[in-house]
């Protein structure tokens, strides 16, 4: 079938990942796929043109940009779009506005997140207007489902969950190699237990929270430092704040990085504090390394992480109680150790990309009746 996705652009993220390997996931099952970017290509598109996948920029400017939504309805109708897959809201209600008129069989939209942006004002009126013309509305987990039925933002019929997957055999288990490697990289002793996390630097991932916390395990653990993966908005802000808290010598700043997957075989323990999450990309990764977890009790990370049984789960925005997991864990490290093959294996059944290509394919040709 002819599929276009539609999304906001194509730089590194978890949205922006999951996008790539479901276009790689359909283009070798044989289905015809492009991308159309509301905005720039992004950096992740150059992975896609070595595929020979059609990747389109529509170069959108601030407000009503009517030559974008042009741009957009043209790579629409040359590809003969039968299913239009957007992803998030702007893109979404854009490429509903695009697509008026072209005869296209299913408009589909995944939600990746919990839609909890401080002022969604606007942004959610268009998506809810939108709703006449969309089949159906993806989340990534239920607590999202829920959360879009409770606000109105979706009607209960049109709504469906289907859970982010990854390509599991593309990672391999955390090694002591891989420790002696990311503890060079950062300048540390070999033996320093390295806690990690992966994830924009904004105000949803709280790692303002996280840094407090690692103070607090400092304490107790002079022998410990943490690496966080990811830019963004906030870094010279948390740069002051581990300053201010005392750690900035142990807290690593990497920044933007293509070689996620060997840092996280670098690490001790995978810590996710966010006061806001869909269903984790990063999660996902770290339980195919093995990786003990920690996360808060927000969106699905407690879909993904079972508290005690694959990993612990904590409140969101507590540093106490992320302290205490964070010691917990990288203190009994046999428990730990097991802990994350459990995830390892959880994810193996429940989180491939195969599992998540399968259900987009049913609903791809059935609607929202047909979600699994």
């Amino acid at each position: 079938m002819n599929l276009t996705h539609f999304v906001e652009n194509l730089n590194r993220g978890g949205l922006e990942r999951m996008v790539l390997d479901l276009v790689k996931a359909q283009h070798a099952h044989g289905d015809r796929v492009q991308v159309v970017c509301l905005y720039d290509r992004g950096v992740l598109a150059d992975e896609l043109d070595a595929l020979g996948i059609p990747v389109h920029a529509c170069g959108k400017r601030d407000g009503l940009d009517l030559r974008a939504i042009a741009r957009a309805r043209l790579h629409l109708a040359a590809h003969r779009t039968e299913v239009l897959h957007t992803h998030n809201a702007v893109a979404h209600y854009q490429a509903v506005l695009a697509a008026v008129g072209l005869g296209i069989r299913q408009v589909i939209n995944t939600r990746h997140g919990m839609g909890a942006a401080r002022k969604p004002g606007r942004r959610e009126w268009l998506f809810r207007r939108a709703m006449r013309s969309t089949d159906t509305v993806v989340t990534v987990c239920e607590a999202a489902r829920a959360d879009a039925i409770r606000l109105g933002i979706a009607p209960s019929a049109k709504t469906c969950v289907v859970p982010n997957g990854i390509v599991v055999d593309r990672f391999d288990l955390a090694s002591d190699t891989m420790h002696e490697r990311l503890a060079r990289m950062i300048n540390v002793p070999v033996g320093t237990r390295i806690v990690g996390t992966v994830g924009r630097l904004n105000w949803t991932k709280d790692h303002a929270g996280l840094i407090r916390a690692f103070r607090a395990v400092r304490r107790q653990r002079p022998d410990t430092a943490l690496v966080i993966v990811g830019d963004g908005e906030l870094r010279d802000a948390l740069r002051h704040i581990a300053f201010d808290e005392g750690v900035a010598g142990s807290v690593h700043f990497l920044g933007d990085r293509g070689d996620v997957r060997e840092l996280l075989q670098g690490m001790d323990l995978f810590v996710l504090s966010s006061v806001t999450e869909g269903y984790s990309m990063a999660l996902l990764e770290a339980c195919a390394t093995g990786l003990p977890i920690v996360a808060t009790d927000v969106g699905g990370n407690a879909e993904i992480v079972r508290d005690r049984r694959t990993g612990r789960i904590v409140p969101a925005a507590d540093p106490t109680a992320l302290a205490e997991a964070m010691r917990e864990m990288l203190h009994a490290t046999q428990q730990a150790s097991g802990l994350g093959q459990a995830a390892r294996a959880w994810v193996e059944t429940h989180g491939s990309l195969e599992r998540m290509a399968a259900r987009y394919g049913q609903l791809y040709f059935g609607g929202v009746e047909t979600c699994p």
